[in-house]
């Protein structure tokens, strides 16, 4: 029998999600008997890559490299998972929305401050910072998400459980208790 190819991706977000993955401890041994972990940046691989089974992504869509990463990942996986509050809704990760234009929020933070941090903006056009995007978006306003699994970070036992559904072909049923938000 094959191993499910899965992957994990990491967007405009602080990482909690995947930390909580990490949370799955012992179980984490078991699950690599049943999957072959092909992109995630707990296996630091560089290019996503095609026929991808699951993959679970976090974080919100804030520049045009999230935005690229999202696409991509949508075209190359049979099921995409919105996980942790930054990819279902935006959470944290969204709260620059509400404040405007990000070019002006990074001249004052860049140029105009009284610290004067560096004296000159950053460049998209260099490679070295993606644009911001004018909003950040939660995944679902970019791509067809399959599944959501909430929670900021979800703990490992709701991550569990979305992946051993996943993992045998089902949609993940949450019981109520480990549907909320936050």
């Amino acid at each position: 029998m094959s191993k499910a190819r899965v992957a994990t991706v990491w967007l405009a977000g602080c990482s909690g999600c995947h930390m909580s993955f990490l949370d799955l401890d012992e179980w984490l041994i078991e699950l690599s008997q049943l999957v072959d972990l092909v992109y995630s940046p707990i296996a630091d691989v560089k290019a996503f890559p095609e026929n991808v089974d699951v993959t679970l992504v976090e974080g919100a869509v804030a520049n045009t490299d999230n935005l690229e990463l999202l696409k991509e990942v949508r075209e190359r996986s049979k099921v995409v998972v919105a996980f942790g509050d930054c990819a279902v809704h935006g959470n944290t990760s969204a709260m620059r929305n509400p404040l405007g234009d990000p070019g002006e929020l990074v001249a004052e933070a860049y140029r105009d401050a009284v610290t004067k941090l560096h004296g000159e903006l950053p460049n998209p056009e260099n490679g070295v910072v993606p644009a911001l995007l004018p909003r950040v978006l939660p995944a679902h306003e970019v791509v067809h998400i399959d599944a959501f699994l909430p929670g900021c970070p979800p703990s490992a036992e709701r991550i569990r459980i979305a992946v051993e559904a996943l993992l045998a072909g089902e949609s993940p049923e949450l019981a109520p208790e480990l549907r909320r938000f936050g």
